[in-house]
């Protein structure tokens, strides 16, 4: 394709000779190094070189790119992520893309496709070899080469070393292609991702449809998570590797390493299409022998890649009573995995849930750190430092070593309560980060489930089930005493908030109770949170699903239609007033949405409206304001439509953007107080302190603005590897007086006094 007016004429002193093709992000030419070497140059196009998340994500592109440089793929030659207009130089693959091969020719078949397999297979080994997980293996970016196949385009790759942008959240990828937990937990995503795609890629190349093929993406992804492949056109050698490649579960695929064992082992010419041929039974005999055999022993996963299915040990009931830092207290009931439901469309897919807070209302925001009592998270102004507070750091060991997950905190005088993850609760000395007890959770968490939250003699927590306890509750509200770390109670708790309300807030603590879904979603429960005693129950409307929302000292309910849940698309939610003392709702009040409760601010409930048939990249567009007495709601256009993680304080709104901006709102008008770029990138807040405000992301780095202006104050260094750029996780940070304590990534805490924050260097 000839170079069009207006196109340069070298890239990096590279001189272009032609366009190789035009996508999205940007357009590929074809160039020659000095001494006339073939090169493709990728050139961003210029809207996007002023988006400071997309030159992240290129930056991680080109990294990831040179890390997996081999025989494979396409060698970086040279780059300049930083440049005005970005660019990225790789080796000249000549060959078609397989979608152009099999759009022009048709499917493969015979030896070109056991070839195609294993060389897929070989790039695979390579590129999982060297910690990168691909995470969009698709037809157009298999370029078929004399050589072989090379895998192309690391855009959303995820190196397992490295941050990413791709999280809780928010899932970029193809669907017909994808994997299961790409589109329900893409903090779960690992190289065995990349083997799925390679599963539903070889369908393709021998059929010429996906196995998954339906006339909406939404249908797809249906399928992927939840529909049985259509292979009956795929060669049967081939098709009983390909099968094993699409186990919904990831420990139950191979390894690329077995994968290729498996393939090297089928007919050169892989046989015929007849189910009941030989060379069928061969291949099913080797998957038994090299893989299907030994579901229980899986391939170690990546750090952060757990394996959901991986069997755990037992833990050991310890008895009753004070529990110390050399014996935490294993919980015997363990509920099972839970998995999210999911939004998804064409390309860019977008995960309706938002992983948010979990704890009750505080300090006029949701996902603050407080239940019941006296909350914490507002250091008042001359407010003092614990007794014999020094800074400190710690790691809370949980029921699963292998989720580097993250706590919430609540604090009550000197006693700090965190959970999250694979711990229920733990109680910790917010002087010195001390442990006193532990509860662990055997199961595999859902993204955004911490803490629930606590009163003065009670703290309450999720645990879900270890795999190899299918009878146990999937997940469970458990009750701990504040004291000593027992056990008081458990009960099984319903998973629709997220779908109802975007808050990942199954049950809310208020006042000395706290309020939980039952597991059928049918009905609430109110119990004494120390007790356990049922206060009173009450059943959600006639075809709705539901979820508690805590209005200051009250509490409402917020509930949409069962095929509006089903669907994943909440457009008509409704609030009802809840009576605290016996359960009864009051008359409905209809809410434009889809809407996320945010807090209290004037004694009205705020919620941000989200766009609809929006994407992250433009989420919020407006507030409703409630007024649960009067049943008035009133609406606010936002000047803009804003992406970012939303929060709440001293009646304000904040949306923190992916690379580190902060926007202030008025809820009462919708205008914008201030906005300012700050140095933490995906940054969740905000917790109000003594004049300023705490913003902290996932690998422990806190920055303080004023109030009045957003002014920075100070910034720290990371104190963990954590993911950047997450979207709507609730506030990391705790204040304890003038202690200000962080939860960062894999169950990490810190803590330092407010006045003297650690010095960035």
């Amino acid at each position: 394709m000839s170079l069009r007016a207006g196109d340069p004429a070298e890239i990096g002193g590279y001189p272009l000779e032609a366009r190789l093709g035009s996508g999205g992000m940007g357009t590929v030419f074809l160039a020659r190094t000095g001494s006339g070497r073939p090169v493709a140059i990728k050139l961003i196009h210029p809207q996007f070189a002023a988006d400071d998340e997309f030159r992240i994500r290129f930056r991680q592109e080109v990294a990831a790119a040179r890390r997996v440089s081999g025989a494979f793929t396409a060698a970086v030659v040279d780059a300049a992520p930083e440049a005005e207009q970005p660019w990225m130089a790789t080796t000249y693959i000549q060959g078609p893309t397989l979608s152009r091969r099999i759009a022009t020719k048709g499917p493969l078949s015979g030896a070109e496709l056991r070839r195609l397999a294993i060389g897929l297979a070989e790039a695979l080994r390579d590129i999982h070899r060297v910690g990168v997980v691909h995470r969009d293996l698709k037809p157009s970016n298999v370029v078929l080469s004399p050589e072989g196949p090379r895998v192309i385009d690391f855009g959303i790759s995820r190196a397992v070393d490295q941050q990413t942008l791709t999280v809780t959240g928010r899932v970029i990828g193809t669907p017909p292609f994808m994997s299961p937990e790409q589109l329900q937990a893409p903090r779960e995503v690992g190289p065995r991702s990349d083997v799925f795609s390679l599963g539903t890629l070889l369908a393709y190349a021998a059929t010429g449809q996906g196995p998954f093929d339906a006339e909406s993406p939404y249908i797809v992804a249906y399928q992927v998570v939840h529909g049985e492949p259509s292979l009956e056109d795929v060669p049967v050698a081939l098709r009983t590797v390909v099968e094993s490649c699409l186990a919904k579960e990831p420990n139950r695929r191979p390894s690329a390493d077995e994968l290729l064992v498996l393939l090297r082992d089928l007919p050169a010419d892989l046989g015929q299409t007849d189910a009941w041929g030989v060379d069928a039974g061969r291949t099913r005999d080797v998957i038994t022998q090299h893989h299907l055999a030994t579901p229980a022993t899986p391939a170690p996963a990546t750090p952060s890649t757990p394996a959901p299915e991986t069997p755990t040990t037992t833990p050991t009931t310890t008895p009753a009573g004070r529990d110390t830092e050399s014996a935490d207290t294993p919980l015997s009931r363990r509920p099972r995995r839970r998995w999210r439901p999911v939004l998804v469309a064409a390309v860019a897919v977008t995960v309706a849930a938002i992983g948010g807070g979990v704890a009750a209302l505080t300090a006029g925001g949701f996902g603050g750190n407080s239940g019941g009592g006296k909350g914490n998270s507002l250091a008042a102004p001359g407010a003092a430092l614990p007794d014999g507070f020094e800074p400190w750091r710690k790691t809370v060991p949980g029921g699963r070593p292998d989720i580097p997950d993250e706590l919430r905190c609540v604090v009550r005088g000197d006693a700090l309560f965190c959970g999250g993850g694979s711990v229920v609760a733990t109680r910790i000395r917010a002087s010195d980060g001390s442990r006193m007890w532990t509860a662990k959770s055997p199961g595999v968490p859902a993204n955004g489930m911490h803490l629930v939250g606590a009163t003065d003699d009670t703290v309450l927590g999720y645990r879900f089930a270890a795999q190899d306890a299918p009878q146990d509750p999937r997940s469970e509200v458990v009750a701990i005493d504040a004291n000593n770390g027992r056990e008081l109670w458990s009960v099984p708790s319903g998973a629709q908030s997220t779908a109802v309300t975007g808050r990942t807030q199954d049950a809310v603590v208020v006042g000395s109770d706290v309020v939980t879904v039952d597991a059928s979603n049918s009905r609430f429960e109110a119990r004494d949170a120390h007790s356990g005693q049922v206060a009173w129950t009450s059943p959600f409307p006639a075809g709705t699903q539901c979820a508690p929302v805590p209005v200051g000292p009250q509490l409402v309910a917020m509930c949409a239609k069962d095929a509006e849940v089903d669907a994943f698309a909440v457009r008509h939610p409704t609030l009802y007033p809840v009576d605290r003392a016996s359960g009864a709702l009051g008359r409905p009040i209809t809410v434009n949405g889809p809407a996320v409760p945010m807090g209290v601010a004037n004694g009205r409930l705020v919620l941000l409206q989200v766009r609809l048939g929006g994407t992250e990249s433009d989420r919020y567009n407006g507030v409703a304001r409630v007024d649960t007495a009067s049943q008035k709601v009133t609406y606010s256009r936002l000047a803009k439509t804003y992406t970012g993680t939303p929060g709440m304080a001293d009646s304000t709104v904040y949306v923190s953007g992916q690379t580190g901006l902060v926007t202030a709102f008025d809820p009462a008008t919708g205008r914008k107080k201030w906005s300012r770029q700050t140095g933490v990138e995906g940054a969740s807040g905000p917790v109000a302190g003594a004049d300023a405000l705490y913003f902290s992301s996932a690998t422990g780095r806190v920055v303080a603005l004023s109030p009045d202006d957003g002014k920075p104050l100070w910034t720290t260094n990371p104190q963990a590897d954590g993911l950047t750029g997450e979207l709507d996780m609730s506030p990391r940070v705790t204040l304890a007086g003038r202690a200000v304590i962080v939860a960062a990534a894999k169950n990490t805490l810190f803590a330092f006094d407010a006045q003297k924050p650690p010095k960035l260097g």
